[in-house]
C-alpha cells in the first residue's frame, strides 16, 4: 500500500481532536452539575475512555466494521475474527470506502472510530449524574457498548442493514451516536430513578465557565469529528467543515432568542448549550447539505432544544443534565433535514451509496422515509436494551448509591475524593493560609451571645449548586 501522507495526517489529527471531546464534555457537564457530584460526573467521561478504548481494539472495531463473514451475518453484525485484537495481518493494509483506497491505513482508520465509540458511551452519563453507582455505571457501559453500540455503528457503516439496506445516510453520527445515547439515556434514567428532592429543588451548575470551557473545547473538536468524517481531503470535507462552524453559530443564536422571548434574560449556559445543539443536528448533515440550509437546520435545533429540555418536567423523567432535550432531539431533527435538503452538489457519494437526493432538491420523500425509518429503529433498539441492561445491573450489583451518600455527596461516597477543599490549611478555622501570610487579618470576632449549641443555619442548596 502506498500511503497518502495528507489523508492520513488529517485522519490522525482527527482523531486527536474527537478524543479532545470527552474531556470538553467532561468539562461541560461538571460544571452543569452540582459541586458535591462534580468528580464523579467527570470520571464517569475519563472512565469511558479508558474502558472503551480498550474494547474496541479487542473485539468492537470487528464487530462494527469487519466483513470476512457471511454476507447474511455482515447485514446485522461484522466479522467475529477480521480485525480481532490478536490479529497482526491487517498491519499496512488500507482502508478501502466504497471499494476505492483511501490511502490510509486500516488501524488509523480504526482509532478515529475508537474515540466515537468512547464520547457515544459518554455523552449517556449526563442524564444519570448524582445518584449512579461507579460500579453500575461501569458494567452499564460495558454492556451497552457491546450490545448497542457496536452494533448500531455497523447497521449504520459497516455494511448493515441501516446503509446497505434501508439506504439511510448519516455522515458523522447523528444516528449511530447522538440519537443511540439520547434513546439509551431515557432508558437508563427511567430505570434509575430521579434525584432525591427533584423536581422541588433546583439543581443550578455550579461552575458556569467550565460549562463555556466545556462547549468551546467540544465546538473545536468537532471539526474532526465531522470534517474527518470524509476521511479523505476534499471539497466535501470543506464543506463539512464550514457546514459544523454556521450551524453551530446558528444553534447559540436559535437558543439565546428563546430565552430572550421567554425571560429577557439570554444566559451562558443556554448558549453554550445551544452550541451543543447545532453541533449535535449538523453531525449527520453535514458531508450531505450546503452551508444555508446548515444554518437554518442549527436555527431550528437551538430552538426546538431550548423548548424541548422542559419536557421532562411535564412527563416527570429526570434527566439531570438534558441528554435527551439536546442530544435525542437534535439528532432526530438533523437527521431528517438530510431527508429534505440532501444534494449531489455536495457529496456525489449520495449516488453511490444507493440514497437519494432530498426534498427540496428534486429527489421526493423516499430520503426522508428512509431517515424516518433508519432514526426510529435505532431509538426503539437502543432504548429498549438500555432498559434490560439497567434491570439486569441493578439486580446483580445495584444502581444507585444510597440516599445518605446522595445527599452528602456522591463524589465523596463513591471516590473519597471532593472537588473544592475550602478547609484552611493549618486545620485552623481562624483565618487559615492568608493569615499565616499576614494578609487581611483582623481581630477575633466577640463571640455570640446565642447558645453554644444552637445549630447553624444549613447554607442553601439552591445557591451553593
Amino acid at each position: 500500500m502506498e500511503i497518502n501522507t495528507g489523508n492520513t495526517a488529517w485522519l490522525l489529527l482527527s482523531s486527536a481532536l474527537v478524543l479532545l471531546m470527552t474531556p470538553g464534555l467532561a468539562l461541560f457537564y461538571g460544571g452543569l452539575n452540582r459541586s458535591k457530584g462534580v468528580l464523579n460526573m467527570m470520571m464517569m467521561s475519563f472512565s469511558a475512555i479508558g474502558l472503551i478504548s480498550v474494547l474496541w481494539v479487542i473485539y468492537g472495531f470487528t464487530l462494527a466494521f469487519g466483513t470476512n463473514d457471511s454476507a447474511g451475518a455482515n447485514n446485522v453484525i461484522g466479522s467475529f475474527t477480521q480485525y480481532f485484537g490478536t490479529q497482526t495481518n491487517f498491519i499496512g493494509e488500507e482502508w478501502l470506502f466504497l471499494g476505492a483506497g483511501t490511502g490510509i491505513p486500516t488501524y488509523v482508520f480504526m482509532v478515529f472510530q475508537m474515540m466515537f465509540a468512547v464520547i457515544t458511551v459518554a455523552l449517556i452519563s449526563g442524564a444519570v449524574s448524582d445518584r449512579l453507582k461507579f460500579s453500575g455505571w461501569l458494567l452499564f457501559a460495558f454492556a451497552w457498548f457491546t450490545l448497542v453500540y457496536v452494533p448500531v455503528a455497523h447497521w449504520v457503516w459497516g455494511g448493515g442493514f441501516i446503509g446497505s439496506k434501508i439506504k439511510a445516510l448519516d455522515f458523522a453520527g447523528g444516528t449511530a451516536v447522538h440519537i443511540n445515547a439520547g434513546a439509551a439515556a431515557l432508558g437508563l434514567v427511567l430505570v434509575l430513578g430521579k434525584r432525591v428532592g427533584w423536581p422541588r429543588e433546583s439543581f443550578k451548575p455550579h461552575n458556569i465557565p467550565f460549562v463555556a470551557l466545556g462547549a468551546g473545547l467540544l465546538w473545536f473538536g468537532w471539526f474532526g469529528f465531522n470534517a474527518g468524517s470524509e476521511l479523505t481531503v476534499d471539497g466535501t470535507t470543506a464543506v463539512a467543515f464550514v457546514n459544523t462552524q454556521v450551524a453551530t453559530a446558528a444553534g447559540v443564536l436559535g437558543w439565546v432568542l428563546v430565552e430572550w422571548v421567554r425571560s429577557k434574560k439570554p444566559t451562558l449556559v443556554g448558549a453554550s448549550s445551544g452550541a451543543i445543539a447545532g453541533l449535535v443536528a449538523i453531525t449527520p448533515a453535514c458531508g450531505f447539505i450546503a452551508p444555508l440550509p446548515s444554518v437554518l437546520l442549527g436555527l431550528i435545533a437551538g430552538a426546538v432544544c431550548a423548548v424541548a429540555v422542559s419536557l421532562k418536567y411535564r412527563f416527570g423523567f429526570d434527566d439531570s443534565l438534558d441528554v435527551v432535550g439536546v442530544h435525542f432531539v437534535a439528532g432526530w431533527i438533523g437527521s431528517l433535514f438530510i431527508g429534505l435538503f440532501a444534494t449531489l452538489q455536495v457529496n456525489s457519494a449520495i449516488e453511490g451509496l444507493g440514497a437519494s437526493e432530498g426534498l427540496f432538491y428534486g429527489g421526493g420523500v423516499t430520503q426522508l422515509g428512509r431517515q424516518a425509518l433508519a432514526s426510529g429503529i435505532v431509538s426503539v433498539y437502543s432504548f429498549g436494551v438500555a432498559v434490560l441492561i439497567a434491570l439486569a445491573v441493578k439486580a446483580l450489583i445495584g444502581l444507585r448509591t444510597g440516599t445518605e451518600d446522595e445527599v452528602a455527596g456522591i463524589d465523596v461516597a463513591e471516590h473519597a475524593e471532593s472537588a473544592y477543599d475550602l478547609s484552611p490549611t493549618t486545620g485552623s478555622s481562624a483565618g487559615g493560609a492568608f493569615a499565616m501570610a499576614g494578609i487581611g487579618a483582623t481581630k477575633p470576632a466577640p463571640e455570640s451571645a446565642e447558645p453554644a449549641d444552637e445549630p447553624a443555619a444549613p447554607v442553601s442548596e439552591k445557591v451553593a449548586g
